[in-house]
């Protein structure tokens, strides 16, 4: 005897998903992210969407979120040395800032950062600390430190350089001291 077949749901598909409401956000950018443009983006009703996102800072987070996972984050695998990798982590890095205006508050403060960001940053500083032979603490130290200036900096920069593909000589000269100096520092303590 066979198994009876689940009846088919009634109604039309199911539109509203989480990939879909990011990518309605990611489109509006965070800092011009409301309900209403998702909604209208979606081709939704605000209150059809406030059954799946109950809150204009829970909207902020999934799609900050969002943006951060599809982020296509460099492998540390591809280069020679960890100065390098650094130095096009922070680059790589600098353009998501500029891409997505109001990213750096979820990327910096932690009791933004959500678990799926916590896991593949993790993920990250491990792949640094084999690919590099360094124990996991001084990765996480190193790419902890960039990451966080180089956020910051790009934030604070996005007026200076509305395309972000590239770092500023002066704010990239900063970044390459940081990270010489980081480096520096991690080779004394070990």
């Amino acid at each position: 005897m066979s198994e009876p077949k689940p009846k088919p749901a009634r109604g039309r598909p199911r539109t509203i998903t989480r990939e879909r409401i990011a990518d309605a956000g990611i489109a509006l950018g965070l800092d011009a992210l409301t309900f209403v443009g998702v909604a209208n983006r979606m081709g939704v009703t605000q209150m059809a969407l406030y059954k799946h996102v109950s809150s204009l800072e829970e909207l902020r987070t999934l799609v900050a979120e969002e943006a951060f996972l599809r982020w296509d984050l460099p492998d540390p695998a591809e280069d020679a040395d960890l100065e390098t990798y650094l130095r096009r982590f922070s680059l790589s890095l600098w353009r998501l800032v500029h891409r997505h205006a109001g990213i750096a508050p979820y990327l910096l403060r932690r009791d933004w950062i959500t678990d799926e960001m916590m896991r593949r940053t993790h993920d990250h500083q491990a792949r640094v600390a084999e690919r590099f032979d360094l124990s996991f603490a001084t990765a996480s130290q190193l790419v902890f430190s960039v990451a966080y200036h180089c956020c910051a900096v790009a934030d604070a920069s996005r007026a200076e350089a509305p395309d972000g593909e590239e770092v500023e000589p002066l704010h990239g000269f900063g970044l390459d001291a940081l990270i010489a100096g980081a480096i520096a520092l991690v080779g004394r303590a070990e």
